[in-house]
């Protein structure tokens, strides 16, 4: 029924209906608009926001803190018209605000001392009144830290203020950084100075060429070579000490040094303050910083001193070469080369030598072949090696050495060797055959005499003619009961018989005693006297004087009476 009302009414007033349909398909679709330009909408506040935080993440990842006055937008009707101040996250973590972002700007003077801070008021102030921008840099109060500080004011488009805006960046490290290289800096040329002064004031004239040889340094000293008046002035005009002939004195030597990339020296005369003096001129070549390009280094050293004490030292050597030429003993100079330089008659003889054969200046190593195909030199295994051993010599003896060379026929030949002045070493040979063979005899006539005076029964002692003990017997040694080690010191008679004090204790004047009995003994007229000693044996004293002015003593036990 409600089916046929509806359609009973369409048919009545169709138009109503026609009206009533139109205007529900206008209304959805304005609906449909408003909420697709609401999403539009949604969507760009999206974005807005999203970029809005992307800027603020950006800002806060900067390295560089900030703090901002922002005012009221005059293009708005803002009842606040208040200006925020607001202070970012990073500037909190640098200066250690204990406020965080929530400082004010008078929290952040704080943190600077009294000077700093009215200097930084001032800054903002101009910014603030003038937008007059600013960059300085500060030190924190009680801390190392240096800030580098810059004001700026922000503008719309429009022409509208934002905000002002003062950065803080933490600067320490460059600032550090730059204060360690004026440091290295200063040092550097505190350095420079002193190698300056050095080169100065070295007594003789320097130069440093570079690898065209062209001079690049002087000293103060080389002024007084030339005619110029300042080291720049010879460096200008490459000004060069010369020689009598007006020509260069180390031109041509330093070319040699870098064309052999070795030291080169030579000996001039220069006239120096109307004096003909010597010097010695020296260009030594190096690497510079490129290794394919050599400089050198130059010097001028008056040797004149030098020179004359040349002269003399060669005068006087002539003289000792002959003095040793005329000498008995064999010498000879071989040089620092191992050559023959010189030698005397003695040694042509000594070693049956032949003067063609020694003018032909032969070595040490040829000399040792020689004597030693006339048995000469003492046997060895292995011959080789002892030339090489003597040939070292040369380098490690460095004051008189003295051996003796025992040759297979029972000769003995002293050797001595010392270093030459020139180089080298002096030899000089000596047959000590026959003192040997004397000292040998003599030495076995001791022994023969010592071997009989410890057979004898009597004490013995014999004082030589300086008056210290000379021999003594084992006899002697028990009769006063004395420490042999003593009596090898060589005690002279008044010490020896301090010694046997202790067996004349009852005697109240010992040193008058003493005395005595020295005097009976040194006596060429007193022959045999008696000394009781503690314990009643009497002790019978012989002095006999022998030939050679030594003093024989015999002391003989006997039972006291």
């Amino acid at each position: 029924m409600n089916e046929a009302l509806l359609i009973n009414m369409f048919y009545a007033a169709p138009e109503l209906w026609y009206t009533l349909g139109l205007g529900l398909v206008i209304l959805l679709a304005y609906l449909g608009m408003r909420e697709i330009k609401i999403l539009k909408l949604n969507q760009r506040n999206y974005f807005l926001n999203r970029d809005r935080e992307r800027y603020a993440e950006t800002l806060y990842a900067s390295k560089d803190g900030y703090f901002a006055f922002i005012y009221p937008d005059e293009k708005v009707n803002d009842p606040r018209k208040t200006i925020k101040e607001h202070c970012s996250r990073r500037l909190a973590v640098i200066m250690n605000l204990p406020s965080g972002t929530k400082s004010t700007f008078e929290d952040i003077l704080k943190n600077f001392s009294k000077e700093d801070s009215a200097k930084i008021q001032k800054y903002v102030n101009f910014l603030k009144e003038e937008g007059i921008s600013f960059e300085d840099e500060f030190l924190l109060k009680n801390t190392n830290k240096h800030l580098n500080l810059s004001g700026c004011r922000i503008n719309a488009l429009d022409g509208n203020v934002y905000c002002d805006m003062i950065w803080f960046r933490d600067i320490s490290r460059d600032t550090n950084k730059i204060l360690d290289l004026e440091e290295e800096k200063n040092k550097a040329l505190a350095k420079i100075n002193r190698l300056e002064d050095l080169i100065d004031n070295i007594s003789f004239p320097i130069w440093l060429r570079d690898e065209n040889l062209r001079l690049q340094e002087v000293n103060k000293k080389y002024l007084e070579f030339t005619k110029e008046k300042s080291k720049e002035d010879v460096i200008s005009n490459q000004t060069e000490i010369q020689n009598l002939n007006n020509e260069s004195v180390s031109a041509n030597l330093a070319l040699q040094a870098q064309a052999a990339n070795k030291e080169r020296k030579q000996t001039i005369n220069l006239v120096k303050s109307g004096e003909r003096r010597s010097f010695e001129v020296i260009e030594t070549p190096f690497h510079g910083e490129e290794l394919d390009k050599i400089h050198t280094a130059g010097a001028l050293i008056d040797v004149t001193a030098l020179d004359e004490l040349r002269r003399n030292f060669k005068l006087h050597q002539n003289a000792h070469l002959e003095i040793l030429g005329a000498l008995g003993t064999a010498f000879a100079v071989f040089d620092n080369s191992y050559k023959l330089s010189f030698y005397n008659k003695s040694f042509v003889s000594f070693w049956g030598l032949e003067d063609v054969w020694l003018e032909t200046h032969p070595s040490y190593a040829s000399f040792l072949d020689v004597i030693r195909e006339k048995r000469l030199l003492p046997e060895v295994p292995d011959f080789r090696s002892y030339k090489s051993d003597e040939q070292k010599d040369f380098s490690r003896i460095i004051e008189p050495k003295e051996d003796m060379l025992h040759l297979p026929n029972g000769n003995t030949i002293r050797r001595v060797r010392a270093p030459y002045p020139l180089g080298g070493l002096v030899f000089a040979f000596e047959d000590v055959s026959d003192r040997l063979a004397t000292r040998r005899a003599y030495n076995s006539l001791l022994a023969v005499q010592q071997e009989l005076l410890d057979n004898l029964f009597d004490g013995v002692v014999i004082f030589g003619s300086n008056g210290r003990l000379k021999f003594y017997n084992q006899s002697y040694l028990k009769l006063w009961n004395l420490p042999e080690i003593f009596l090898q010191k060589e005690p002279n008679i008044s010490e020896l018989w301090e010694a046997h004090q202790r067996y004349f204790t009852y005697v109240d004047n010992w040193p008058e005693l003493k005395k005595d009995i020295i005097n009976h003994i040194m006596s060429t007229t007193t022959k045999t006297f008696s000394l009781t000693r503690n314990n009643n044996t009497v002790v019978e004293v012989l002095s006999s004087l022998l030939s050679d002015g030594s003093i024989m003593v015999t002391c003989k036990k006997e039972i006291a009476s």
